[in-house]
C-alpha cells in the first residue's frame, strides 16, 4: 500500500525547471533511496514532501490525504519528519533537550497549564521526559547531559534523527544523512536506520550520493536527472543501467 503519493509534481524557480512532472509512490514500511547527481533535484523533491517548499503545480497525497498545500509544521504534525543536509540542531542545548525539543511538536498544554505544573502537565511531562531517554538509548547516545556542539559530526547526525523522532514520524526523511562520516559512523547509521523500520515500522526516503550505501540499505531506488524520473527499480538494477552509471552517477562501472 502506497503511504505517499507524488503526482506530476513540479516546482520552478523563477525560468529554471528544478522538478518535472514526477510521478513516484512511496509503500509503507519501504526505504527508498532517491538518487542521481548534483542539481538533478533530490533535495528540492524533499523539500516538497516535508512542505518546506510548496509545489508549483501536482499533487502530494500522504496516508490518503492531500497535503499539498499543507505548511511543514501540519505535514510534521502528521507524520512526516525532515533532517536536513546541515546538522540543524541547538549547539548550546544538551542532548537531552534538543530531543525534548522535538517532543514539544505533540505538546497538548497551554503554556499557564505548564508554569504552574498542573498536574496533567507534570504528567505529560515525564512521559515525554521518559520518551526522549528512551530514543536516545535506541540511537546509541549515551551523553544526554552533554552540550550538542561538543559532539562529534557522526554522533550529531544521529542526534538530528533522534530529533526527528522525538515528533513521532510515519515517514523520515533523510537528506544525505551519511555525509562527511567514515566507515563505522556510516556502518552505525545505516544499522540504525534499517532498525527504525524493523523496531518502528518508519518508512523513510533516502537521498544519499553514497551508492554502496544504497545497495546495502535501499529496498527501492530512484533516480532523478534534471529534475525527471530517469527510472526505478532494485537498487542493484538501477546502478547497474548503463545509461545511469555514464550520465548520473559519474562513476565507473568497475567501482560498483
Amino acid at each position: 500500500m502506497a503511504l505517499l503519493q507524488i503526482r506530476n509534481l513540479d516546482k520552478h524557480f523563477g525560468g529554471l525547471l528544478a522538478v518535472d512532472k514526477l510521478d513516484m509512490d512511496v509503500k509503507e514500511g519501504e526505504i527508498l533511496g532517491l538518487i542521481g547527481p548534483n542539481g538533478a533535484g533530490k533535495s528540492t523533491v524533499l523539500n516538497m514532501i516535508g512542505g518546506t517548499l510548496l509545489p508549483t503545480r501536482g499533487e502530494i497525497v500522504f496516508e490518503d490525504r492531500d497535503v499539498t498545500r499543507h505548511p511543514a509544521y501540519r505535514r510534521a504534525r502528521r507524520g512526516i519528519a525532515r533532517v536536513f543536509q546541515r546538522n540543524a540542531l541547538f549547539g548550546s542545548m544538551t542532548v537531552l533537550e534538543n530531543v525534548l525539543a522535538g517532543s514539544q511538536l505533540h505538546s497538548r498544554h497551554s503554556i499557564l497549564e505548564v508554569f504552574f505544573k498542573d498536574a496533567s502537565a507534570r504528567h505529560q511531562e515525564n512521559a515525554v521526559y521518559d520518551k526522549a531517554m528512551e530514543i536516545l538509548d535506541f540511537v546509541g547516545l549515551d551523553q544526554p547531559e552533554e552540550l550538542a556542539t561538543n559532539l562529534p559530526h557522526g554522533s550529531q547526525r544521529v542526534l538530528c534523527v533522534a530529533v526527528a523522532l522525538a515528533t513521532q514520524p510515519h515517514l523520515l526523511l533523510l537528506d544525505e544523512p551519511l555525509t562527511g562520516m567514515n566507515a563505522e559512523e556510516t556502518a552505525t547509521m545505516i544499522g540504525m536506520i534499517k532498525a527504525l523500520r524493523e523496531a518502528k515500522g518508519i518508512t523513510t526516503i533516502v537521498v544519499e550520493h553514497n551508492v554502496k550505501a544504497v545497495l546495502g540499505l535501499c529496498d527501492r531506488a530512484v533516480v532523478l536527472n534534471y529534475g525527471r524520473k530517469m527510472t526505478e527499480g532494485s537498487p542493484r538494477e538501477v546502478v547497474e543501467d548503463p545509461a545511469v552509471i555514464e550520465a548520473y552517477l559519474g562513476v565507473d562501472e568497475d567501482v560498483l
